[in-house]
């Protein structure tokens, strides 16, 4: 059959509207184009034959697209790519009630600006491939990439090389690789456990490739990891403040990025000093805390044991005090939320959970909520909405290019109590 393409929906399908009412989502087609599809069931099609191509419409930049499991929108142009992002931010705060949402500020990063990525081996005929799973399938090598840092992707080639003369690797693991600072950080993960030689062969390849250090636990483990190699010190600063990450430290995927997000917050809080603490929630390893301290004092919490010891260390001398709080199981209070000058809080995934609750009963006049999932935050906003909170500002900002994630920057008000006479 042949459909119309309206829109795009959530995970970045063409939507056409069919003339029953129905709609059908079709991956690979983009708005505006007539395209030839067959019906796969439901309300899904496969793209058969694209009849009139969009403008937005782009030759995917990798080789590997559409076999590689990370980008999933490579034909998607990116200043197309940034609006339907906007949208989908848009959409989700209108559902939860903000009906007139504020001129939106925009933000997109460059390609090959990704400083951080989780990646699996498999020892295959020709030795190690290393890179992303395919979609539902085994490790595609990555011989290519137009997302991470020259620098981290030249990396790999000499990666290879290693992992595949580690006794440890059996058939496989993972690889988070994090460009700080001071350099790669590298947190590996094997189905075997490292011995002496392996031990020796990542000490010299860690000496030979200047990365300052190596750390290690089990696959499919939470353990906390063991440097097994170190070179040098690790270090990196946020904003000005030099802290030491543990392995495996959250970074925001870019350097740009990580700039933008913190603009976005200073730029929701009053210039000069604010009134009251500024309360910081899901701190991380001071990602935000050292910039916030420039307006205020700041009460930074985090639940995460080496994140906090990160921030905890690097507190000396600045006007952050940091805690050591599991928010979901133990909130911080209302009546303490209440005194705060401002709120800031950048959640995981799934949202913020029960500490959201306090800050709706707190209610303390200023919000400024950063979200990495819509969905977490129409159902968030939402709440805030129903608590007397109107949107005063928002920042939607890509640094996921080629993907369906996005992130956000909310700025959240209330009015004054009245004064009684």
């Amino acid at each position: 059959m042949q459909v119309h393409i309206d829109a795009l929906g959530a995970e970045g399908h063409g939507l056409a509207r069919l003339s029953d009412g129905g709609t059908l989502f079709v991956p690979g087609a983009l708005p505006g184009e007539d395209v030839r599809v067959l019906p796969a069931g439901g309300s899904q099609a496969r793209l058969e034959e694209i009849i009139t191509p969009s403008p937005d419409r782009v030759d995917p930049a990798c080789a590997l697209f559409g076999r590689c499991g990370g980008c999933s929108v490579q034909y998607m142009s990116l200043p197309l790519s940034l609006r339907w992002k906007v949208d989908i931010v848009t959409r989700a705060l209108q559902a939860a009630g903000y009906a007139d949402v504020p001129a939106v500020t925009p933000w997109q990063a460059l390609p090959r600006t990704r400083r951080r990525v989780d990646l699996a081996f498999r020892r295959v005929d020709q030795g190690i491939a290393l890179g992303l799973h395919r979609r539902r399938g085994d490790v595609v090598d990555m011989t290519e990439c137009h997302v991470l840092e020259p620098a981290l992707f030249a990396l790999l080639p000499p990666l290879r090389q290693m992992l595949h003369s580690l006794p440890a690797v059996r058939r496989g693991g993972d690889l988070q690789i994090n460009m700080l600072d001071s350099g790669p950080d590298l947190l590996l993960a094997t189905d075997g456990p490292p011995g002496t030689d392996d031990r020796r062969i990542l000490a010299h390849f860690a000496g030979e490739q200047r990365i300052p250090r190596i750390s290690y636990r089990p696959a499919a483990s939470h353990d906390v990891p063991e440097t097994v190699a170190q070179t040098a010190t690790v270090w990196h600063e946020f904003s000005g403040v030099r802290t030491a990450p543990p392995p495996g430290a959250f970074l925001q995927p870019s350097r740009a990025g990580e700039d933008a997000i913190r603009q976005a917050v200073l730029q929701s809080l009053p210039e000069k000093r604010i009134k009251g603490d500024i309360i910081e929630l899901y701190a991380g390893c001071g990602t935000l805390s050292f910039a916030l301290a420039t307006r205020g004092r700041v009460m930074a919490h985090e639940g995460d044991a080496a994140a906090f010891n990160c921030l905890r260390q690097a507190c000396g001398g600045t006007r952050v005090q940091a805690f050591h709080r599991d928010l979901n199981r133990q909130p911080v209070m209302a009546n303490v939320l209440a005194k705060a000058g401002a709120v800031v809080l950048d959640p995981p995934h799934a949202g913020a959970g029960a500490q959201l609750a306090q800050i709706t009963d707190g209610k303390p006049l200023r919000v400024i909520y950063v979200s990495c999932n819509p969905t977490a935050l129409r159902r968030d906003a939402a709440a805030l909405r129903q608590a007397g909170y109107r949107l005063e500002r928002l920042t939607v900002i890509d640094q996921f290019l080629w993907s369906t994630e996005v992130e956000s920057v909310c700025l959240f008000t209330r009015p004054p109590p009245s004064r009684r006479r």
